[in-house]
C-alpha cells in the first residue's frame, strides 16, 4: 500500500491558497493553517491593500492550478499606464505591443476565489484563526495558538510549506539557524489607500482600461480598476519631509495638498479626508535571506523569503512563478523532494533578488520619469525597435510582464539597454526621426557589439 502524499501550508495568503490547489491537483493531502478567521465569512479588510497587477508569469500558475477562467472573471485588462499631468492633461502609454496587457485583481477577491477553489478538492482542509508560533526544527513540530479558544497545540508534520508573508513565523525560526542569511530593508516613503467610487450608473469616473499615475517627483499618486467601477487608489508618499505624511494633519492640509498635486482627482474623491484619516499608513520592504528552507524538509516561498516593494507589479506574480517552478521540478523529479528543493534554492533566489532591485528601480521610473519627455522618446523608441526587430530585441519591461526570462537576465539587460539609449538620444535631432534609418544603424552596431562580446 503506498503511503500517502501530505503536506502543510502556514498562511492562506495568495501564494498559499494556489499552491494547495497545485498540491490537490497531485494527490496531496492538504492542512492549511492561516492566522486570520475565515474571510469568506468575515470579509477582507481593506484599507491597507494595493491592487494587484497579474501579468504572464502569474497566468502560466494560473493555468497549471487550472483555475485561469475563474481568475479571468474578476480581472480587467490594463493595456498602458494613464499619465495624470499637473495642469490636468493625460497621456496614455502602452506597456507593450497590441494585445498585451497586465491585469488589475483585487487582493481580497483574488484570494477569496483560489481559498473557494482550493476548499472545492476534499483533500484540502483550511484551518482558520490558528496563529503559528514556531517551527521546532529538531523536531519538525509546528506549534499553533488557536486564536478564538486561545489554546495552544501542536503537530508534526513531514513536509512544510511557509508561506505566511513578509513577516513569516516559519522564517522566524529558521532565522535563528546558524548560517541563515536574513535583510530587512524598508524604503523612506510609506503608502495610503483610498478610493474612487463608481459613478451612479455603476461606471468607472476614468479611463476603465489603464493603471492611472499622478508622477510628482518624489511621490505619487496611482489607480487600478475593480470591477464595481471604483478604483483602488494609493498614494507613495515619504514619512518625512516638507510634503510627507508627518505634515498631513487635518482636513485643511488634506485637502491643500490633494489640491495642489492631484487637482484633477479630488472632485471623484468624495471621501478624501475619511479615507485618509482613517486608513493606515503602511510601511514599505523588501526581505531578502537565503537558504529558503531547512534540512530540504522546510521551505519558504512567496513573501515569506522574498517580500518586494509593488512598484513593478510582480510581488504576486513572483510567488505565483515560485509555485510554477516547483510544479515543473515536481514533474523533472518524480516528486523527490530533496532534490527538488536543492535546485529551487540554488536557482531561485537569484531572481528573487532580481526582482527586488527592478521593484525599487521602477519606483523612480513610476513617480519622476513617467512624466519626462526624454524618456517617453525612450519607450516609443522601445516599440519601434521591437516592431522591427521582435526577435533580436525586448524592453526589460517587457521581459518581466510579457515573458518568462528570469528576472536575473532581465536585470542583466537594464544596463545594457541604458548604454544603447545613450547613443540613440544623442542622434541629433532626434525626436523628429526616433524611427529612421540612424536609430536602426544604431541598434545594429550595439547588436554587433554585443554579439562579439
Amino acid at each position: 500500500m503506498s503511503q500517502k502524499k501530505k503536506a502543510t501550508i502556514v498562511g492562506a495568503g495568495l501564494v498559499g491558497a494556489l499552491w494547495s490547489v497545485i498540491l490537490a491537483k497531485r494527490g496531496y493531502e492538504v492542512d492549511v493553517y492561516e492566522m486570520r478567521p475565515d474571510f469568506r465569512e468575515a470579509g477582507y479588510i481593506g484599507g491597507r491593500s494595493i491592487n494587484l497587477a497579474l501579468s504572464e508569469r502569474g497566468w502560466k500558475a494560473a493555468e497549471i492550478a487550472g483555475i485561469r477562467e475563474e481568475i479571468e472573471k474578476v480581472a480587467i485588462p490594463m493595456p498602458g499606464r494613464m499619465i495624470h499631468n499637473l495642469d490636468g492633461e493625460t497621456v496614455f502609454q502602452p506597456y507593450g505591443e497590441k494585445g498585451q496587457a497586465i491585469y488589475s485583481v483585487s487582493r481580497g477577491g483574488l484570494n477569496i476565489a483560489l481559498v473557494n477553489i482550493a476548499d472545492s478538492f476534499e483533500q484540502v482542509r483550511f484551518h482558520f484563526g490558528q496563529k503559528c508560533q514556531g517551527l521546532d526544527l529538531s523536531t519538525n513540530v509546528l506549534s499553533f495558538e488557536d486564536m478564538q479558544t486561545k489554546t495552544s497545540y501542536s503537530i508534526e508534520e513531514g513536509l512544510v510549506f511557509g508561506t505566511d508573508g513578509a513577516f513569516s513565523a516559519v522564517r522566524n525560526s529558521l532565522q535563528r539557524v546558524p548560517g541563515f542569511n536574513y535583510c530587512q530593508q524598508y524604503l523612506e516613503h510609506g503608502y495610503k489607500e483610498l478610493s474612487i467610487p463608481a459613478r451612479p450608473d455603476g461606471s468607472h469616473a476614468m479611463h476603465t482600461n489603464a493603471l492611472h499615475i499622478w508622477p510628482r517627483g518624489q511621490f505619487m499618486l496611482i489607480a487600478l480598476p475593480n470591477l464595481d467601477g471604483s478604483f483602488t487608489c494609493t498614494l507613495f508618499l515619504p514619512f518625512k519631509g516638507e510634503e510627507s505624511f508627518e505634515n498631513l494633519n487635518g482636513k485643511d492640509q488634506i485637502l491643500r495638498f490633494f489640491n495642489k498635486y492631484f487637482p484633477d482627482a479630488v472632485p471623484l474623491m468624495p471621501t478624501l479626508v475619511e479615507d485618509f484619516e482613517e486608513n493606515p499608513t503602511s510601511y514599505l520592504a523588501t526581505i531578502r535571506c537565503s537558504p529558503w528552507h531547512y534540512r530540504k524538509r522546510t521551505l519558504l516561498i512567496g513573501d515569506a523569503c522574498h517580500a518586494i516593494v509593488p512598484f513593478y507589479g510582480q510581488g504576486m506574480n513572483a510567488g505565483f512563478e515560485d509555485c510554477t517552478i516547483l510544479d515543473s521540478l515536481m514533474d523533472k523529479y518524480d516528486e523527490d523532494w530533496d532534490a527538488i528543493i536543492e535546485e529551487f534554492n540554488a536557482n531561485r533566489i537569484e531572481d528573487a533578488n532580481a526582482i527586488a532591485d527592478l521593484a525599487l528601480m521602477n519606483f523612480i521610473e513610476m513617480r519622476d520619469k513617467v512624466a519626462d519627455p526624454k524618456f517617453l522618446l525612450w519607450k516609443k523608441i522601445e516599440q519601434h525597435l521591437h516592431q522591427k526587430f521582435p526577435d533580436e530585441f525586448q524592453s526589460v519591461y517587457s521581459m518581466v510582464s510579457f515573458s518568462h526570462i528570469p528576472y536575473s537576465k532581465a536585470l542583466a539587460e537594464v544596463e545594457v539597454h541604458k548604454s544603447l539609449f545613450e547613443k540613440i538620444l544623442s542622434i541629433p535631432n532626434i525626436e523628429n526621426q526616433w524611427d529612421g534609418p540612424e536609430v536602426e544603424r544604431a541598434f545594429r552596431e550595439w547588436k554587433q557589439e554585443r554579439d562579439r562580446e
